[in-house]
């Protein structure tokens, strides 16, 4: 097995009942490592981990957690230890936009006198929210479940930034704030735990078709939207990323493969963030 070192050790992926969160659990069971499906639904986080146990042989469990709420990530932590006696490395995987906290509009034209729909009206309890979603999503669970990685004197943590971190895209501001964020962190949060073992690192997803993305990148018709032919124009491999491929990375980054890399943010985008357009 090319990554050996996760075989009989344990992972927490919080936001793990996503569509992200589905295939690393099952990449990560598959390698034979126990997985932990920490999600605010845990009847459809324990639905998961039921899957995994059966298709892979592994330990698996949903907890329900909160990534915004103390408390409740105390009560998942605690969960996690009573579970599987310990864990080697923390996936924070929560995260995602509102339409609430997004523009209608991409650009707000010359001498226009009409704001509706442009940043100017965002609502700045869902703009907030995003952030905190992001961000504080990532930020909390890594102080609540990052100890038990550094008593231990190893492992890993791996955030889901985005390539909105490197690129803001239009009518998202919220969301691309939030993700550039989480790249920040990460890179501060790796120099702060370089000396004690655990490494932190994180990858940038380009465009995935995900439920979501489809809802958003085609129209009824089944075709795609000019914003989204627009973002395989600009992606040089012409296509969409498959949950599956963000597997691979994972498995590296969480290994010993990767022992002497900390603080890297790892695009998997199909080479959007490397074009210039010409």
């Amino acid at each position: 097995m090319a990554f050996e070192d996760l075989k009989n050790k344990t992972v927490a992926i919080t936001g793990g009942a996503g569509v992200i969160g589905h295939a690393l659990a099952h990449g990560l069971g598959k390698n034979g490592t126990n997985v932990a499906i920490l999600d605010l639904d845990v009847e459809k986080a324990q639905a998961l981990a039921d899957e995994v146990s059966e298709q892979h042989g592994v330990a698996s469990k949903g907890i329900a957690c909160n990534v915004l709420e103390k408390a409740s990530i105390e009560s998942a932590r605690d969960a996690v230890v009573d579970t599987f006696g310990q864990l080697d490395y923390l996936i924070n995987g929560a995260g995602g936009n509102s339409p609430k906290a997004s523009t209608e509009i991409e650009q707000i034209k010359k001498d226009s006198l009409d704001f509706s729909g442009s940043f100017f009206e965002l609502s700045e309890e869902h703009f907030r929210r995003t952030l905190d979603l992001n961000l504080m999503g990532t930020v909390l669970p890594s102080q609540i479940l990052g100890p038990l990685l550094v008593k231990q004197g190893r492992g890993a943590v791996l955030n889901i930034s985005s390539m909105n971190a490197y690129r803001p895209l239009t009518k998202i501001p919220a969301y691309s704030a939030g993700k550039c964020a989480v790249s920040n962190f990460t890179e501060w949060l790796a120099v702060h735990l370089a000396e004690t073992g655990v490494r932190v690192n994180a990858i940038a997803p380009g465009f995935f078709l995900t439920e979501q993305l489809k809802f958003l990148a085609f129209d009824e018709k089944g075709e795609l939207t000019d914003r989204y032919r627009r973002v395989l124009q600009l992606t040089p491999m012409h296509r969409f990323g498959d949950q599956n491929e963000l597997i691979g990375p994972t498995l590296f980054l969480l290994s010993q493969t990767s022992a002497f890399i900390t603080g890297v943010i790892l695009p998997v985008d199909g080479g959007f963030n490397a074009y210039s357009g010409v």
